[in-house]
């Protein structure tokens, strides 16, 4: 299925393929035992399971060189792909029949404060400790638990200061909904079956207890905004003083994502892009970004690439790589195609261009830790694409 919403290809290559449900990699779980959540957790978080024998040796595999792989390796310091002319490529279409909706041209007033609420002012929330009513479904609640079969306790069966919302179905089911009613201190006992067909055969089927204690509720507390909130918290990062500047700022934004994205579908659907005789290398390069998160997390569980894959219900990396086929070449045709139209526009970005349009783009992100994370380079490709798109959203008739 193609893609034609224009993404940046740090959050689309990321995810290109994915399907695990890996929540043992979650911060909540800090002072859990490695597993603890394979015995009580839904299949999903199953799946993240580690086998007892892994090894550090077990997680090396013909895929170790992944361990030295960056973002930036394909790209120059202009944000163009290295070697690469994208209009040998590309054959792109004639724009000055493309046109704007009314949609993709108006922002509203709820647009702009559901913005700010779900992507802003949830990132300065704070967290209470609630111990004076009963649990809710929906609450988050932090518990401590140790299951047993038959009176005796199994590995992967304990936790602690773990953070579970009620009604997630993160854990397998009844668990949850036995915590529902019970008040922050109380120690009492809950009662599941595992599944039939559970990952763990040694589970499953079996009725199990687990001996739940339920620590407190978190209540999560978001800011009212005010002009002083904003000038506190934003005036460094993004130079805003008041909320008019932010409401502006974020108008903008999502304006520009819109018609970004609109045009991008036309330029999509009308550009001829022939992605058959790409270089090896560079071919290599976007498999190797699809491999990479997966790769990482298989590092974090000490298991090879195959093994992380096959708890993921995948029978070889080969069927992994099959399945995110069409993502990838989504995104290498987005790439070419955005390429081709810098090319033909003269546009680049240099290190001076993206120190000056990184926040425009790039809001409250720390550009810092984006390049630490990314590479210079294809920090840079990305504010590329952003330039090519502004400069066509700027030239519709």
């Amino acid at each position: 299925m193609k893609n034609t919403n224009l993404t940046r290809a740090a959050a689309s290559l990321l995810a290109c393929g994915m399907v695990f449900g890996l929540t043992a990699c979650s911060s909540s779980a800090s002072s859990s035992e490695a597993t603890a959540e394979s015995a009580a957790s839904s299949e999903a978080a199953s799946e993240s399971t580690v086998p007892d024998d892994a090894t550090a040796e077990s997680a090396a595999d013909d895929y170790s060189y992944l361990a030295d792989f960056s973002f930036s390796d394909a790209y120059d310091e202009n944000g163009y792909l290295k070697g690469i002319t994208a209009l040998d490529y590309v054959t792109l279409p004639d724009t000055e029949s493309f046109t704007l909706s009314d949609d993709a041209t108006t922002v509203s007033d709820s647009d702009i404060d559901n913005y700010i609420s779900n992507n802003i002012l949830s990132n300065y929330k704070t967290t209470n400790e609630i111990t004076n009513r009963a649990a809710e479904n929906g609450d988050t609640v932090n518990i401590d638990f140790a299951g047993s079969i038959d009176g005796v306790a199994f590995d992967g069966g304990t936790g602690s200061d773990y953070d579970l919302t009620l009604g997630s179905g993160t854990f397998i089911d009844g668990f949850e909904d036995q915590i529902v009613g019970h008040m922050p201190g109380e120690t009492f006992d809950v009662n599941v079956t595992f599944p039939d067909d559970y990952q763990a055969t040694n589970l499953a089927g079996k009725d199990a207890v687990f001996a739940t204690t339920l620590n407190y509720i978190n209540e999560d507390v978001t800011p009212d905004l005010t002009d002083d909130w904003v000038s506190s918290n934003l005036a460094e990062s993004m130079g805003m003083n008041n909320v008019a500047e932010l409401k502006t700022f974020v108008s903008n934004s999502l304006l520009f994502n819109q018609e970004a994205n609109e045009l991008y579908g036309q330029l999509y659907d009308a550009a001829e892009v022939n992605t058959d005789t790409l270089p090896e290398d560079v071919q290599q390069y976007f498999t190797n970004t699809v491999l990479y998160q997966p790769y990482l997390y298989a590092q974090m569980r000490g298991v090879s690439l195959e093994a992380m894959l096959s708890q993921a219900g995948y029978s070889s990396v080969d069927e992994y790589l099959e399945n995110s086929e069409s993502s990838k070449q989504n995104m290498i045709k987005q790439i070419l195609i955005m390429q081709a139209l810098a090319e033909k526009n003269n546009i680049v970005c240099d290190t001076d261009i993206l120190n000056a349009e990184f926040s425009r783009y790039f809001g409250s992100t720390d550009m810092t830790s984006y390049v630490n994370a990314y590479g210079e380079n294809y920090v840079k490709t990305n504010i590329l694409h952003d330039i090519v798109m502004q400069n066509q959203i700027d030239n519709v008739a």
